[in-house]
């Protein structure tokens, strides 16, 4: 299991059912580990995964090829597009 690296600590704590217990139990024994050390483990390791998952955006080949001919050659500017921005403009603070 990744260390989680030695900073100043604060207390999580969760109520569980006697099931969740014994399952946490398990397998923390066979990963050689205390129940808090696996809780806290994997529950890092799924807020990493989380995180990445939110924060990229993955397009297919033909989807990043088409953005990227947008960026290399934009559209001209259309009455729908220029609504588009006043709206944008509107509810977005700088």
């Amino acid at each position: 299991m990744e260390q989680v690296s030695e900073e100043p600590r604060k207390r999580v704590t969760a109520r569980v059912s006697d099931n969740v217990r014994d399952t946490l139990e398990q397998a923390a024994e066979l990963l050689g580990a205390t129940v808090n050390q696996f809780v806290v483990q994997t529950a890092y390791l799924e807020a990493q995964r989380v995180i990445e998952r939110e924060s990229v955006i993955r397009l297919s080949q033909k989807d990043a090829h088409k953005i990227l001919a947008l960026l290399d050659k934009p559209p001209k500017s259309n009455p729908r597009l220029k609504a588009a921005v006043k709206i944008y403009q509107g509810t977005v603070r700088a």
